[in-house]
């Protein structure tokens, strides 16, 4: 079962094997990445043309594409360059024009004799309150008839691909398609009232209605299914691989979580007691933990993190926690140091910055293993780094970090656990489809005492009333962030316009109150900044949204965002939970420029509704999309050619299930059904999950 399926060979042939497709042909074809038979069978069409013949076309609503019977009456050729030449005819109860532009009188003479019956088909307009077709698509005379469809698929094109062109290279792909063993679990297949393969396939290339061509026709639904299919089961079989990894078993006695435990001011959430538990587990098992730790803003990660990092120190070894900036590298830094004075460990930082002598003597005592924990940037993965028993690598916002990156850090000790934690709630379907490969833990509770945060939207015009309110938080103790507009994408406006802002808000409320952060200050004056802030020197920060992430102030009490309609949903509700972190009530505003969006509405509304990161990630999901959710560029998600990651995330649920299950079952995919699914990985290119079957 190693090679490809016999039944599979016509499809992965040289696309010039089709009917009509010479080396031209072929290259244009690529720009529609189509490249052999089998990615034509999955380009479908994206909308259909109902061509059936319609007695007259009085009455008919236009612009709308007819197909009518006609006598040609009279040919009224061009007076002067640039001008149509109109022919008129006549249907069973009206006249029509027919509109050419350049084109040649013998030529439309003999396709149009005067006095006889053609067929044609084409866009109907009105014109003057005249009846007419330019250029009709359609003109046949009567034993012709069967040269039109009923019905027209309307494919994707390109240049040097004609309608033409693609009709007769799809109609050889399809040629090529045998009949399919079913891969689908029979009861799925049942309940949703799919075809089967071969069937949903010609269905979806010959569509009779608009309904045909929806992501929801039985048809194409079972073609995205069958995508996220192989999808799931890749990442199922990548997942049981590495769970057959053997890693080190890191047990530890409790003495160091339970001393932490019982000196905190409060008791762990339901929530972080299960992540907790299903951490240490993985940790203790012989297996190499690989993790997904996904929270809420102020879901607290951060403990939890830390009694992984405990465990990792109890069974003998050490512990690293990156993050993906200095300032988030530093800030954990400052909520770890008492815990780890607490237990007596010896917690360190690795950055960029640290001076010669000074990282010489990290280096060492990371090497002894004095240093129990590290805290770390990018700079933990040059070469010199070496540790002397690493047993756990935590990852913050991993969006930000390559899987090379997290492959360099595993390869820093011997089998070594790996957790990511991500602040940023990410809607089920999308997690499966990025990351299908790792088990998964969810802070979805705050921990006790977190203050609801008051939301509101308010129009740029209320801007002296917002700083008056700046004014008497300032005189009462309080601090606030100000954050600025994102610019035209461009960091040199967006630094102009907090420079803007901090010369406005200094003017209106003391130079040594407020402060500046931006991407394009160097670090020390950034981290300097920040420092003043946390340490309650500076009462006002105006910032670019490098704050969005992991910055904590207790006494921070006001959120200001400074054309909010600029800023998608997930990021708006990560900058608010930068307040609300203390015992005092905070305040978020919303500062927007009418008139709003439509979007920019419901983005308002929303967050004016609830702080549950994951509904406003579902939300997020529905109005802009899975890439621009996770960020295209480093999104890691899969592209699809049929399947739709945003309105067929149901699909992607199911198939998730029924990939485990299958495998579960047959984790050698040797069943009748095991092998459908090889023929189906085969067909999805995802081939190299079954070499790891093979393998494993």
């Amino acid at each position: 079962m190693s090679g490809r399926p016999e039944i599979l060979f016509p499809l992965f042939a040289d696309l010039t094997s089709l009917p009509g497709v010479g080396e031209k042909i072929a290259n244009s074809f690529s720009a529609l990445k189509v490249n052999k038979p089998r990615d034509l069978i999955f380009t479908l069409p994206h909308s259909v043309i109902d061509r059936r013949i319609v007695p007259t076309v009085q009455g008919l609503p236009a612009p709308k594409t007819v197909t009518v019977q006609v006598m040609v009456v009279q040919h009224f050729p061009a007076r002067r360059r640039g001008q149509p030449y109109r022919i008129m005819v006549k249907d069973a109860q009206t006249t029509i024009e027919l509109i050419y532009f350049h084109a040649r009188s013998d030529y439309l003479e003999k396709l149009l004799p005067v006095g006889e019956q053609r067929f044609i088909s084409g866009k109907l307009e009105v014109f003057d309150q005249r009846a007419q077709i330019v250029h009709p698509d359609y003109v046949l005379a009567l034993d012709q008839q069967s040269e039109m469809p009923s019905f027209e698929a309307v494919y994707p094109l390109t240049a040097g691909i004609s309608r033409k062109t693609m009709v007769k290279a799809v109609t050889g792909a399809m040629d090529r398609v045998a009949y399919m063993p079913e891969w689908i679990e029979p009861s799925v297949l049942r309940d949703r009232g799919w075809p089967d393969f071969t069937t949903a396939l010609q269905q979806a290339h010959s569509p009779e209605t608009v309904c045909d061509v929806s992501a929801h026709a039985p048809a194409r639904e079972r073609m995205a299914y069958d995508e996220f299919l192989a999808h799931q089961l890749t990442k199922a079989i990548a997942r049981s691989q590495a769970r057959v990894k053997i890693g080190r078993v890191s047990k530890g006695d409790g003495q160091l979580q339970n001393s932490i435990l019982s000196q905190l001011p409060y008791k762990p959430t339901g929530a972080q007691s299960r992540a907790i538990s299903e951490i240490c587990a993985d940790m203790a098992s012989p297996r190499r933990m690989n993790r997904l730790l996904q929270g809420d803003v102020g879901a607290g990660k951060t403990l939890v993190g830390f009694m992984a990092l405990l465990q990792a120190v109890e069974s003998g070894g050490q512990g690293v926690l990156m993050a993906p900036t200095e300032i988030l590298a530093r800030q954990h830094l400052e909520s770890l140091r008492p815990l780890a004075k607490t237990a007596d460990l010896q917690l360190e930082i690795l950055t960029g910055r640290d001076k010669s002598a000074e990282r010489r003597q990290k280096l060492a005592d990371l090497a002894s293993g004095e240093i129990n924990i590290l805290v770390g940037t990018h700079a933990v993965f040059q070469k010199g780094v070496k540790f002397c028993d690493l047993r756990l690598s935590i990852i913050d916002e991993q969006h930000r970090f390559g899987v090379n990156q997290r492959l360099a850090l595993g390869e820093k000790g011997t089998k070594v656990d790996v957790l990511v934690m991500t602040a940023t709630p990410i809607p089920r379907s999308l997690e499966l489809a990025q990351y299908g490969d790792m088990d998964v833990s969810i802070l979805d509770e705050k921990p006790p005492g977190r203050k609801p945060i008051t939301t509101a939207a308010v129009p740029l015009a209320r801007l002296p009333d917002i700083i008056t309110k700046l004014k008497a938080a300032i005189v009462s103790g309080r601090q606030a962030y100000w954050v600025c507009p994102l610019v035209d994408e461009s960091e040199f406006m967006d630094l102009t316009a907090a420079e803007e802002r901090f010369k406005v808000l200094r003017a209106a409320l003391g130079d040594k109150h407020v402060g500046l952060v931006h991407g394009q200050l160097p670090p020390m004056e950034k981290d300097a900044a920040m420092a003043a802030f946390v340490a309650g020197k500076t009462q006002v920060l105006v910032a670019t949204t490098v704050i969005e992430v992991g910055v904590d102030v207790p006494n921070a009490t006001i959120m200001v965002i400074e054309r909010a309609e600029n800023f998608g949903l997930a990021q708006l509700h990560q900058l608010r939970g930068r307040v609300g972190r203390g015992e005092l009530e905070s305040d978020c505003l919303l500062i927007y420029q009418p008139p709003l969006t439509k979007s920019g509405q419901r983005r308002m509304a929303i967050l004016r509704e609830t702080e549950d990161g994951f509904r406003i990630a579902e939300e997020d999901l529905k109005m802009r999309g899975a890439g621009d959710v996770i960020g295209t560029a480093q999104s890691g998600l899969p592209r699809f050619k049929v399947a739709d990651m945003e309105t067929q995330s149901g699909l992607m649920t199911t198939a998730h299930q029924d990939a485990r299950m299958l495998l579960q079952s047959d984790p050698g995919l040797m069943s009748k059904r095991g092998k459908a699914a090889r023929t189906l990985l085969w067909l999805m290119e995802q081939d190299i999950s079954i070499r790891l079957i093979s393998v494993g």
